[in-house]
């Protein structure tokens, strides 16, 4: 028997198209151990306004160890990053005189899940209870891009060919080698610990808006999720801002590289809508070849063999960014962010994040507060180092 539709509208935001909004979530460590602080709520509070007002682009976080910058809608990625970088000048006035250091990878490399707290709001409490000891392992950290879309119709269509390019954003974003003081021999252990969580992982691609809805109504009726902001899905629609939310990024562990990723991530949502513009095909993949590379993106990194068209033909994953890179500088001219596309080219030539941690760990016979500390001082300096 056929399912019957089950009645629900989700209506989309209007927003300017190929406008860019950045979201960065940073760890609170400490500057002379280099563990994570619980000092989340001090930092708010420390930057408040003169009237009590929260901070506009400072925001909580499940864990009492981290907060989250956040831009403004923009329209280049220079423009959100800088918005990043003055909110972070302002949490640095409360930190550096708690002697808490800012930090961001896709974990932290040594410290234990168990010894984190949570924030006390209800969403994250109610989260804690239902997804118990998954739950409570999310110590880990992501950066989020949203682009603005300016049509409803593209919108699920640019999410199936974001998912064509999902190893190449989630390899040269690696940075979560480690987990609980051990190498865990993955890239991105992030990337498999975070699609535990129910409604989190690749998620689904539907060819009509009525199936999104049909899908939320679902998930709602049966109490999976009380609002859609409940779907964790690595790349998702946001009707609330009327952009596509790609989650898929590991923590950046410095501007530079921020500011690149944002930038390819940019680039590629407006290549394919000006490609919807003149009546182009957008590619795709099955499910099953999405779900091998982010396994082989996670797992190999910048060294993945991913599969590149529904032919199955394959390569490596650092070949295919430098295509995309050249592909796409017309595009990057377009939206002001030449520059910060080809900076990727410096990760392309260092390393990702993942590789400079073991390079860091092996320099000092293994041990993870020098990884830290390695973090620490990319995120102060805004650049690999």
């Amino acid at each position: 028997m056929a399912h019957a539709a089950r009645p629900f509208t989700l209506p989309f935001a209007q927003s300017g198209r190929s406008s860019i909004g950045i979201e960065w979530e940073l760890a609170l460590v400490d500057a002379d151990s280099g563990d994570l602080r619980q000092v989340a709520t001090t930092v708010l509070d420390g930057v408040r306004g003169p009237d009590g007002a929260a901070h506009p682009n400072v925001t909580q976080e499940l864990l009492l160890n981290t907060v989250e910058v956040v831009s403004n809608p923009r329209a280049t990625v220079r423009e959100a990053a800088d918005d990043l970088e003055r909110s972070i000048e302002d949490i640095r006035a409360v930190t550096d005189p708690l002697r808490v250091e800012l930090m961001c990878a896709g974990t932290h490399p040594f410290a234990r899940w168990d010894h984190q707290k949570v924030t006390d709001k209800k969403r994250y409490n109610e989260l804690i209870d239902r997804t118990q000891w998954w739950g409570r392992q999310m110590l880990i950290y992501g950066v989020h891009v949203h682009v603005g879309i300016e049509n409803r119709d593209k919108v699920l269509p640019i999410q199936r060919a974001m998912h064509t390019v999902f190893a190449h954003l989630q390899s040269l974003s690696a940075s979560s080698p480690f987990w609980g003081g051990k190498d865990t021999g993955y890239a991105s252990n992030r990337a498999l610990m975070f699609q535990q969580l129910p409604t989190a992982g690749l998620g689904f691609q539907f060819d009509e808006w009525a199936e999104l809805e049909h899908y939320v109504g679902d998930m709602m009726h049966t109490g999976v999720i009380d609002g859609f902001d409940e779907v964790r899905w690595d790349i998702r629609p946001s009707p609330r801002f009327g952009t596509l939310e790609m989650r898929i990024c590991d923590g950046i562990t410095n501007v530079t590289e921020l500011r690149a990723m944002a930038a390819l991530t940019h680039c590629l949502v407006e290549h394919f809508s000006t490609l919807l513009d003149r009546g182009k095909e957008l590619p795709s993949l099955p499910a099953w070849f999405l779900q091998e590379n982010k396994w082989r993106s996670a797992r190999y990194g910048m060294d993945a063999i991913i599969i590149l068209d529904r032919a199955g033909d394959e390569g490596l994953v650092t070949d295919a960014v430098a295509r995309l890179i050249d592909e796409l500088a017309p595009v990057a001219s377009r939206l002001g962010c030449a520059d910060e596309l080809e900076d990727l080219r410096i990760t392309l030539r260092r390393g990702a994040s993942y590789q400079r941690q073991r390079a860091v760990a092996r320099r000092n016979a293994g041990e993870l507060d020098a990884v830290v500390a390695s973090l620490v001082k990319e995120m102060r300096a805004g650049k690999p180092l």
